[in-house]
């Protein structure tokens, strides 16, 4: 399969690449390179419509930035491509290869034979801006690497053009409501949120003592920084016992088609599952081979729905638009659960479970609370919309 240029139909204009560029990143006197990052099938992991047409989109951004380089300020805009890394959030390999401006194949092995390999911490290091439209989620590794090398990363895994209007927001109102959000979570010591499954509730407390909040909000300017784009949440690292031991727990319903899988929560992990079905037995079967696959990684608040943003089958923006708990790791967070607590590399994961009717029609959000050290209750959602 070869990677071609595309007409920029369903698109970003030049211009207005240029322009969420500039709102996203503000590129300073500093910066001089940009460059646009992803990952490529290999033996493993077959390609697929979805991930041709997204290095489409990135070579037409490649092109785009191109031309729009000089009132960005910046000397070199490049495209370079990985191996894929087979999971989601795992850490990214240690080689990376330059598209030549021609039509290239995207084999792995093709790319080996005919390109030339370069180290990719040693090019990261030399990076000012990354923009990554990947297949599987770099965002972990991404945030980590940005710390160390003092990049700013800007990832999209997972990306489509169905996602473009989301691109043309104006970030800096999303980012004022996020850190409205961000705010609160910081002040708060646990979140209590009631769902309701075909006519059940459930309840789960999730302890935030100890944790900093975070603020997604489209905004990428300080250097060693790393976020999604499309972007538009606050979220928040549960207690995961490093400190004193969690006092997150409940019941966690999870729609996975027809069927609602429950989970017992317990010290911040999924422990069990309480349904029986298929979708449940997968779900038990998950949690016994892979025990850090149930902590409870993230706590997520997306502001986009009310933007009128719809979902489109993609966690990248699809947790932007409200409720969301994470499953797996947590480092690039700030928590502490990383790759060396899964048994593999190839099972690290970090998966959202977002609480929209269109994507989980069976299950409702009827409240979420914010807790405070001085007894106080907020109620910030109910019955499915906000309360502040």
């Amino acid at each position: 399969m070869e990677i071609r240029s595309m007409s920029p139909s369903g698109n970003l204009t030049s211009v207005e690449l240029r322009q969420l560029i500039q709102a996203v990143f503000a590129p300073t006197a500093g910066d001089s390179s940009l460059i646009l990052l992803i990952d490529v099938p290999n033996a493993a992991v077959p390609d697929n419509e979805g991930w041709q047409k997204r290095r489409a989109i990135a070579v037409e951004w490649l092109n785009m930035l191109r031309t729009e380089q000089r009132h960005l300020g910046l000397q070199t805009v490049d495209l370079f491509f990985y191996e894929n890394v087979e999971s989601n959030n795992a850490d990214l390999p240690a080689h990376c290869y330059k598209y030549d401006g021609s039509p290239q194949s995207v084999s792995i092995d093709e790319l080996s034979c005919s390109a030339k390999r370069l180290e990719l911490p040693s090019l990261l290091a030399q990076t000012d801006i990354v923009l990554a439209p990947t297949e599987f989620s770099a965002t972990a590794p991404l945030k980590l690497l940005a710390k160390q090398y003092g990049f700013r990363a800007a990832t999209l895994p997972g990306f489509s053009r169905r996602m473009i209007p989301a691109l043309k927001l104006d970030y800096r109102k999303v980012h004022q409501r996020v850190m409205v959000f961000k705010k609160k979570l910081d002040d708060a010591s646990g979140i209590d949120v009631v769902l309701q499954a075909r006519r059940e509730e459930y309840a789960s407390h999730f302890d935030i003592r100890f944790s900093t909040a975070h603020a997604s909000s489209g905004l990428i300017r300080e250097r060693g920084t790393a976020g999604n784009l499309p972007s538009g949440e606050a979220y928040i690292v549960p207690n995961e016992g490093q400190e004193e031991e969690s006092r997150t727990e409940g019941m966690l319903p999870v729609q996975f088609g027809d069927e609602v899988v429950v989970f017992k929560v317990r010290k911040n992990r999924a422990v069990e599952v309480l349904t029986a079905g298929p979708q449940s037995a997968t779900q038990r079967r998950l949690l016994d081979d892979e025990p850090s696959y149930g902590n409870i990684a993230e706590v997520g608040i997306g502001v986009l729905g009310e933007f009128g943003v719809t979902a489109v089958g993609s966690a990248l923006l699809d947790e932007k638009l409200g409720l969301h708990v994470a499953f797996g790791r947590s480092d690039h967070f700030g928590g502490a659960t990383g790759p060396q607590a899964f048994r593999s590399p190839k099972r690290v994961v970090h998966i959202d479970w977002v609480y929209v009717p269109t994507l989980q029609p069976a299950i409702f959000v009827r409240k979420v609370s914010l807790l405070y050290t001085d007894g106080r209750e907020e109620v910030i959602m109910r019955d499915g919309g906000f309360e502040v």
